[in-house]
């Protein structure tokens, strides 16, 4: 069965957008490979009415409401390939099976690329984390960290300093610049300029950093700007541009998701910078509105 639409990608923008298409009396197919940028984190927050619900549970429960509708097909499997065909386009999947669509929208996600300071990616989501808006409140007054990664966490640590007192810890890296430092005691941000050997300590509780010279530190979270990758290849085989974000590549849109090649839409963290699931799932709705608008009148 040829569907309207494929999306590829099963989590808070590609079930938003199937939602909305599916909405409007049209096929639409999800490709869901189950593997959210946040099945690391144990509660979501910020998300309306979701505050503190686990991510996972509320995947779970968007992709239950979406299968009660006849026009969905919810595909657990992996896209590995996508190429235009007459009036739309060819999706293969791992297992070997061909869907065809009119429309595409790409909804994979992106990937962290963490340090490889080791204890920190089994507290990635827990106490090590990237998003103040998404985690910071938890942690409020307690002692705060950000590690030294990029250009920016200079900034990072100013900002974390909203949610409690904060120490950047430069991890052998070099020294702000003088206006930077200024900036940064203005805020109550401490400089720790020491190498960081590991993180220890039980998972879920306070970090034990541990330095090079045999030396510790303590902090409740770590916060930290972790370069991004595109979970797939797929935007690249159907020739998307793609841009650079602040951390890792954008793939390209105009304002109703589509990108530079015509039927193919982009929704969520591959198609946006900053990120957070409610953005995920705004843009998610733009995305099949938009698909479902072209199909009605293109």
């Amino acid at each position: 069965m040829r569907h309207d639409a494929i999306i590829i990608g099963g989590s808070f923008a590609g079930l938003s957008a199937a939602t909305y298409i599916a909405r409007a009396r049209r096929r639409v197919a999800v490709i869901d490979a189950r593997a959210p940028r946040n099945r690391f984190a144990a509660h979501s927050h910020g998300f309306l009415a979701q505050d503190g619900s686990e991510p996972r549970a509320i995947l779970a429960t968007a992709r239950t409401q979406l299968a009660a509708y006849a026009e969905v097909s919810l595909v657990e499997a992996t896209a590995i390939d996508a190429s235009p065909i007459e009036g739309g386009f060819a999706v293969t999947l791992g297992d070997g099976r061909v869907l065809e669509a009119s429309k595409l929208v790409l909804a994979f996600g992106v990937a962290d690329t963490l340090p490889t300071l080791p204890g920190l990616a089994e507290r990635w989501g827990r106490t090590v984390l990237h998003c103040p808006y998404c985690h910071g409140y938890e942690f409020a007054g307690r002692r705060l960290g950000v590690l030294q990664t990029a250009s920016h966490s200079a900034h990072q640590a100013m900002l974390i300093s909203e949610w409690g007192p904060t120490t950047l810890f430069l991890d052998g890296g070099d020294m702000p610049d003088p206006d930077t430092r200024d900036a940064l005691a203005q805020r109550g941000v401490a400089i720790e300029p020491r190498s960081v050997a590991r993180l220890q300590g039980e998972l879920g509780a306070p970090l034990d950093i541990v330095f090079e010279d045999g030396g510790h530190d303590s902090v409740a979270a770590l916060f930290i700007a972790a370069p991004w990758r595109l979970s797939s290849d797929l935007a690249e085989r159907l020739g998307c541009a793609v841009e650079n974000g602040p951390l890792g590549p954008v793939i390209r849109t105009d304002d109703l998701k589509m990108t530079s090649v015509p039927g193919v839409y982009a929704a969520g963290d591959i198609a946006r910078a900053p990120h957070s699931v409610t953005w995920a799932a705004s843009d998610g709705v733009t995305a099949g509105v938009a698909v479902h608008r072209a199909l009605a009148f293109g």
